[in-house]
C-alpha cells in the first residue's frame, strides 16, 4: 500500500501537469487541428515544461543551489520556481496565442499565476505543495473545458478528484508536507485557473 501511495507522487508530478492539460485539451476539444499543428504544440510544451526544467535542475544541483528533485527545503525552491515562471512566460510568448487557442493560453496564464504565488510564499518561508498546485490546477482546467464545450467530463473529473486525494495522501505518507501546506497548494492551484475563467469561458 505504501508503494502504491508513493507512486502517485511520480504519476502526478507537477512537471507532468502542464503537458497533461495540453494533451487532454486536444482530446476533448471538438475543434479540428491538423496533426502537424497538434504535435508541434505538444512537442514544444514538453521541451519547455519538462526537458528544460529537468536540465535546469541538474544545473542548479551542480551549483549547489538544490540537493534533490522534491525540493523539500523551502529555501531551495526560489530558483526552480523563478525558472518555472520564466519558462511558462516564454511558452505564452512563443507557443500559445491568446487568439489561436485561448483555452490553452489562459491555462498557462493560470499556471504562471500559481508559480508566482508559490514563489511569493517562499519569501515568507512557506513551502506549499507543488504536487497539489499541479493536479488541482489541471482538475479546474478540465472543469472549465466541460463548461466551455458543454461536454460531460464527470468521469474524468472524478478521476482527477481521486488523484488529488491520493496525491495528498502520498505526500503525507512521505512526510513531505503538512495538511496546511497541502490545502494551500490546492488553493494556489485552482484559484488562478478559476480567475481566468472569465477570459475564455
Amino acid at each position: 500500500m505504501k508503494y502504491l501511495l508513493r507512486s502517485f507522487s511520480y504519476i502526478f508530478h507537477p512537471l507532468f501537469m502542464p503537458i497533461a492539460g495540453v494533451v487532454l485539451y486536444f482530446i476533448i476539444s471538438p475543434r479540428f487541428f491538423n496533426s502537424q499543428f497538434l504535435y508541434s504544440k505538444i512537442f514544444a510544451t514538453s521541451i519547455m515544461t519538462i526537458i528544460i526544467p529537468i536540465l535546469s535542475f541538474y544545473m542548479l544541483k551542480n551549483l549547489g543551489q538544490v540537493t534533490e528533485i522534491h525540493l523539500k527545503a523551502v529555501n531551495e525552491r526560489k530558483y526552480p520556481l523563478l525558472m518555472q515562471a520564466a519558462f511558462t512566460f516564454l511558452l505564452l510568448q512563443i507557443v500559445f496565442d491568446g487568439y489561436e487557442i485561448p483555452e490553452l493560453y489562459f491555462y498557462f496564464v493560470g499556471i504562471l499565476g500559481s508559480s508566482i504565488a508559490a514563489l511569493i510564499l517562499v519569501f515568507f518561508k512557506f513551502k506549499t505543495s507543488l504536487h497539489m498546485i499541479g493536479v488541482s490546477g489541471l482538475a479546474t482546467f478540465i472543469l472549465g473545458l466541460s463548461l466551455h464545450f458543454g461536454k460531460n467530463l464527470l468521469p474524468l473529473l472524478c478521476i482527477l478528484i481521486i488523484a488529488i486525494g491520493a496525491t495528498a495522501s502520498s505526500r503525507l505518507e512521505a512526510k513531505a508536507h503538512t495538511y496546511r501546506e497541502l490545502i494551500v497548494g490546492c488553493i494556489v492551484g485552482f484559484m488562478p485557473q478559476l480567475l481566468v475563467f472569465n477570459y475564455w469561458l
